[in-house]
């Protein structure tokens, strides 16, 4: 399984989705923070960080001894650059082609 593939199956799941949104808003969490904002086991959310972790998107630091977990949106933003922009670039050519037609008729 590549890089790409692991960010997609992290990102497939509603509750990872849900664990990078808290992420997002502040990061820097502790498992007991993020798991109390879920209704399942600890054990749930590790494994869910786990796979977060192994695609890259949360990275963790140790302190003292708490485990703190942070978002890392690089993956996100390559993914973003391979699977996203190539095809909004048509899509605003496409536009920007209707805008110049019309504007020919208009004159």
């Amino acid at each position: 399984m590549n890089d790409n593939d692991r960010v997609f199956k992290a990102l497939a799941d509603p509750t990872r989705r849900f664990l990078l949104d808290r992420l997002f808003a502040r990061d820097g969490r502790t498992l007991t923070e993020l798991e109390s904002e879920l209704e399942m086991t600890r054990f749930g959310v590790m494994k869910h960080l786990r796979v977060l972790e192994d695609a890259g998107l949360v990275v963790t630091r140790r302190a003292g001894r708490e485990k703190l977990h942070f978002l890392n949106p690089v993956p996100i933003w390559l993914i973003h650059d391979r699977w996203i922009d190539k095809y909004r670039e048509r899509q605003v050519s496409a536009l920007a082609e209707l805008k110049h037609e019309l504007e020919e008729e208009m004159a």
